[in-house]
């Protein structure tokens, strides 16, 4: 019976970069199937769960779920490549070996040792490694090399007055068509809620990532001020917040933030 051939997909958001390293796959490693060419993370993940790819590559930054959320998804079902524009980040970040990297913009010399390595792996039949511990430590590491100085208050105008709100007074933040809704306490505790103009995306690069996660594509809670997870179908579950009745959504990308609750 014939070998099967090994399969990739790629995902990256920049098609320059993406085709790029297509053509420099093909051009190393003939006996590969480049099977799927993914725009954004959502795109990964659809075709990964169509195709089963035996090889992701996986853009670290990219819009809406980023490389490292894909990962967590694939877990064990590839073996990962990540790509990515931070050479000392990569080189520190991957010492245990587990995974592999490429730096943008793709080196062939360094490719040839990846595929090499991924080639061994797959010759052998290795099951591809747990690195759920692996990626909370990755994705710490970037948030301290790219994060701002996080943000302390944030202004919304209430009335004729501009409000400056304590970061650590808000219970959770939700995008609402152009604005994002503040849910914060007042002086006396109270609930409170002001509308803003900046984007949650916008917000959330400059909040605490210690304290605040995106738990939807339109909501970041402030993990201080959970009160509780409930779980739901399809890997999906709601939030509760401490002295506050809404239910926040979960969905699937984000229920990673949960696990040990």
């Amino acid at each position: 019976m014939k070998p099967t051939r090994p399969t990739a997909l790629i995902a990256d958001d920049e098609p320059l970069l993406r085709s790029a390293l297509a053509r420099l796959l093909t051009e190393t490693w003939p006996e590969l199937d480049i099977v799927a060419l993914a725009r954004n993370g959502r795109e990964a993940l659809e075709q990964f769960k169509e195709l089963k790819p035996s090889v992701c590559f996986l853009d670290i930054h990219m819009p809406g779920i980023s490389g490292i959320d894909v990962a967590r998804q694939i877990g064990r079902g590839a073996h990962l490549v990540f790509v990515t524009a931070y050479s000392e980040y990569a080189v520190e970040a991957f010492a245990q070996g587990a995974l592999d990297y490429l730096v943008k913009p793709v080196d062939q010399a360094r490719l040839v040792e990846t595929v090499m390595r991924v080639r061994e792996r797959l010759g052998a039949a290795q099951e591809a490694p747990d690195i759920d511990v692996l990626l909370d430590k990755l994705e710490a590491r970037l948030q301290r090399k790219t994060a701002p100085e996080p943000l302390r208050w944030i202004k919304a105008s209430i009335g004729q007055s501009v409000r400056l709100i304590p970061v650590e007074d808000i219970d959770f933040l939700r995008s609402d068509e152009k604005y994002t809704q503040i849910a914060w306490r007042d002086d006396d505790g109270k609930v409170a809620e002001a509308l803003i103009r900046t984007s949650l995306r916008e917000l959330l690069v400059q909040l605490d990532g210690t304290h605040f996660v995106q738990i939807h594509r339109s909501v970041v809670v402030n993990m201080n001020k959970v009160c509780h997870v409930t779980r739901g179908e399809n890997e999906t579950a709601t939030v509760s917040m401490k002295g506050r009745t809404e239910k926040l959504p979960v969905s699937r990308s984000y229920l990673h933030h949960f696990k040990q609750m």
